[in-house]
């Protein structure tokens, strides 16, 4: 139990062997929802995307592959992660196309730089999310879009099962995100549950 929980909780900001061991099965364990996230994107076509907590850098590459003419930012808390996510889009930085840098989201200090803003499996870790959806919200052009994706809903028992055990983490529901949204300023909140799974999707308006 000890080495299980050691390594789960290496989802919070992944260092050390452990971490990178987790890092590599973000990568393809959320592959899946994440394509189901970013499916809901249909309308827009975004220049400048701010990919936040990146993981390892999969979900940034999606991105770069689905909008051809877009730039990413990829940030992470992490070092780990941050490495991680530079080799698996070492081509799309070295085209000027991907930055991947260590940053904290309750601490972006951008400035109505973006289009698009990303938060795939990680929102669960920021540490007050209105204070971390106004950073977010402050980094977005006017009218830009800020899309969060979730495996889990605030509701479902695997997920609470984790909450316990993994220090720092918080499982949101739909009502709680959505809330939180709209105190951190943005003025239009939509969000698709999964039919199946207690997957969510939220997108947000500045």
């Amino acid at each position: 139990m000890g080495l299980f929980k050691n390594f789960v909780s290496q989802t919070r900001k992944p260092e050390g062997f452990l971490g990178q061991m987790m890092v590599n099965g973000m990568n393809s364990g959320h592959a899946k929802m994440a394509d189901w996230g970013m499916a809901h994107l249909k309308t827009i076509a975004p220049e400048e995307i701010l990919e936040v907590g990146c993981g390892g850098g999969r979900n940034a590459h999606e991105l770069l592959r689905k909008y051809p003419s877009s730039k990413v930012t990829a940030i992470d808390y992490s070092d780990v992660s941050v490495a991680k996510a530079a080799a698996y889009n070492t081509g799309m930085i070295q085209k000027g196309r991907c930055k991947v840098q260590q940053g904290d989201v309750s601490n972006l200090n951008m400035n109505e730089q973006y289009d698009l803003a990303t938060a795939f499996e990680t929102i669960y870790f920021w540490p007050g999310l209105e204070k971390c959806f106004s950073e977010v919200n402050k980094a977005l052009k006017p009218g830009g879009i800020f899309m969060i994706v979730n495996e889990s809903d605030g509701t479902d028992e695997a997920s609470l099962k984790f909450e316990k055990i993994i220090e720092g983490m918080t499982c949101h529901t739909v009502e709680e995100i959505e809330r939180a949204l709209k105190g951190a300023g943005f003025s239009k909140v939509k969000t698709d549950h999964h039919e199946s799974k207690p997957w969510i999707t939220v997108i947000a308006k500045k």
